[in-house]
């Protein structure tokens, strides 16, 4: 155990001084996007799915502060859209199609894998990027295909995925209180 919370702290301080400005630059993204009255679509698998949850919870409901319901879904929440979707196309297609459907330019599509390289999250994205969303990806290990795919890509370089998504947690929050702070003053 002490090992973990050695290892987590060392990786928390890595990202802190390396990564913290991509973190700003996806804030201002989603601030820009609520700011002309658009929304943030967000997905992931597994842990990652969720995380697309958590973050999408604390810009509808409040992070920290009292403000208006900010416009966050995750994708990863309809399950009769998702087996259906996959059912009918196949499970690389669940998060595209919903990005096809419910994207509009202006938006923004929030990526999350801790490999870089989940292909429905990289097909979402994809489908994002040609549909006009300002795409983001917060991934693990190098980036993968995800992280060369992305308008703002924040990477934790880490190949073990508890370490990766702690960060990953940390950052997500770091977010939604740059977010937040910007649309409240």
């Amino acid at each position: 155990m002490v090992a973990a919370l050695a290892e987590a702290a060392a990786l928390h301080q890595r990202v802190s001084t390396a990564g913290i400005q991509k973190v700003v630059d996806a804030a201002n993204a989603v601030v820009a996007a609520f700011a002309q009255g658009g929304k943030l679509l967000t997905f992931g698998n597994g842990g990652s799915a969720t995380d697309a949850q958590h973050l999408a919870a604390e810009l509808v409901g409040r992070f920290e502060r009292e403000r208006r319901g900010l416009a966050a879904v995750a994708l990863t929440n309809d399950m009769s859209v998702l087996t259906s979707v996959a059912n009918d196309y196949s499970f690389d297609r669940v998060f595209a199609r919903q990005v096809e459907a419910l994207g509009r330019a202006g938006d923004v599509a929030f990526g999350i894998s801790t490999s870089g390289n989940s292909r429905n999250v990289l097909a979402a994205l994809e489908q994002a990027r040609s549909a006009g969303l300002t795409t983001i990806a917060l991934t693990g290990r190098d980036g993968g295909a995800i992280g060369k795919a992305v308008d703002i890509h924040i990477n934790v370089a880490s190949d073990s995925t508890p370490r990766v998504q702690e960060v990953h947690r940390t950052l997500l929050h770091a977010l939604c209180e740059l977010v937040e702070r910007a649309v409240t003053e």
